[in-house]
């Protein structure tokens, strides 16, 4: 049986993969997209999801808007990576559907007393609705079976010295979220950093011939501009997002260890850090399976094995 999630993103060039990969994948059974703001505005996130599902033909795709800014703090974009669309690249469609006339929490917590079984909730951008549904409807947390975010770092962030971009847009929601006592998969840079996609490999993705594909390939050239700046040390441009749906598919690729995560939400030069307790200094149990590693090259296979499968 297909393993039902929901897919909480902020599209953005990797968000856009991710669900690519995820819709792609008859494993997994995605039973609606929300969007929170985050890479670009909410109006933009929300269109991007759209006009993505769209191009997938995917129409049945219940798609809702979240939350407009984090929890307690004006809103932080991304738009130096991913352009002034959020998307910028490829030519997508117009939107060929509207979004339900209801709120991602509204949405979510349908899908959560609907499905017959735990729901798996992907959140790939700023953690503020899955906290406003914590929050909201505690009495659904039971069937919330895991949540898999990309967020946070063991190691150096990447928007401040010690915050990855994720958790910096909104630490109370993400505080929220690691004292939920859910089951937690971290996809931090640890590990999003070695998922890197070289120039090959894009040209490995160039040559599938379906317009998904073709897509994806122009989503990566563009995404490529940003991290070829020499301060990053990338050969590539690592695909963070997606991470999280290939750990779902294939957790072989991956190694990590149960680690407690606390956020912080009042440092001065920490704000929005991840911290990780690695070597159980705090005596604190463990609250999330914090992901450090992947087999780069088994990852790539996945995706463009995947990408083969539109027609």
């Amino acid at each position: 049986m297909a393993l039902p999630l929901i897919l909480d993103c902020d599209p953005g060039h990797d968000d856009a993969i991710a669900l690519i990969l995820a819709l792609a994948s008859p494993e997994l059974k995605v039973l609606a997209v929300t969007t929170s703001a985050g890479n670009q505005t909410p109006d933009k996130t929300l269109n991007n999801a759209l006009r993505i599902l769209t191009l997938l033909g995917r129409h049945d795709m219940p798609v809702a808007a979240g939350a407009p800014r984090p929890l307690a703090r004006e809103l932080i974009i991304a738009d130096k990576v991913h352009g002034e669309s959020g998307l910028d690249g490829p030519r997508l469609p117009d939107p060929a559907f509207a979004p339900q006339a209801m709120t991602a929490l509204e949405l979510m917590a349908q899908c959560l007393r609907e499905s017959p079984e735990p729901v798996t909730l992907v959140p790939t951008g700023p953690l503020t609705n899955i906290a406003l549904l914590l929050a909201a409807h505690p009495e659904l947390k039971q069937k919330i079976a895991r949540i898999v975010l990309m967020g946070g770092a063991a190691g150096p962030g990447n928007w401040t010295p010690a915050a990855e971009f994720n958790i910096y847009v909104d630490p109370e929601a993400a505080d929220m979220v690691f004292k939920s006592g859910l089951p937690i998969t971290m996809c931090g840079l640890d590990v999003t950093h070695e998922a890197q996609v070289m120039e090959e490999d894009i040209e490995r993705v160039r040559a599938i011939p379906n317009p998904v594909a073709q897509c994806v390939a122009q989503l990566l050239d563009f995404f490529m501009i940003y991290h070829r700046d020499p301060k990053w040390g990338f050969a590539g441009a690592p695909l963070h997002d997606p991470c999280t749906i290939a750990w779902l598919l294939a957790p072989s690729l991956f190694h990590g260890v149960e680690c407690r995560v606390d956020i912080e939400t009042c440092g001065i030069h920490t704000l929005g850090m991840t911290v990780v307790d690695r070597y159980d200094l705090t005596g604190r149990p463990a609250n999330a399976l914090v992901l450090l590693g992947l087999d780069r090259v088994g990852f790539i296979e996945l995706l463009v094995q995947r990408l083969q499968t539109f027609g």
